[in-house]
């Protein structure tokens, strides 16, 4: 029998929490923005929204390594606080579309709770499987 409420249950929990969020952002930054849609194409969608093309790059770029650090459990808490404002940016454009993927140019509820994701991860760590830097 499983004890779910042992310790070694919740680092686990975690880890699967971090890994699969790791994973989304590997997706978006590489997947999405440059295989997909390719940076340059990515960087006149987000002038076509008003933000600056240059910010595509760096936000791939930061979705890319981010999700990597996450799936690594590199500076889980770090990681997670510091891609929460291109969350918050997603939301703010996807805001005027309604509800639920399916809306035209997809609603604002998908980046809504991938930031509520990051928050949790920043506040529980990283879980099971994480990097652990060595101490002298």
């Amino acid at each position: 029998m499983i004890d779910l409420t042992s310790p070694a249950s919740r680092d686990y929990g975690i880890a699967l929490l971090r890994v699969s969020l790791g994973i989304m952002f590997l997706a978006h930054g590489l997947l999405l923005k440059v295989f997909v849609f390719g940076l340059a194409g990515t960087a006149v969608f987000f002038e076509g929204i008003g933000l600056p093309g240059w910010l595509a790059y760096v936000t791939a770029l930061a979705e890319t390594a981010g999700g990597l650090m996450l799936i690594a459990g590199i500076l889980t808490r770090v990681v997670a606080l510091a891609l929460s404002p291109i969350l918050i940016g997603a939301w703010y454009v996807h805001a005027g579309n309604g509800w639920v993927f399916s809306a035209s140019n997809g609603g604002w509820e998908y980046p809504a709770y991938l930031l509520v994701l990051c928050l949790a991860q920043a506040l529980v760590g990283g879980g099971a499987f994480r990097f652990r830097s060595v101490r002298a």
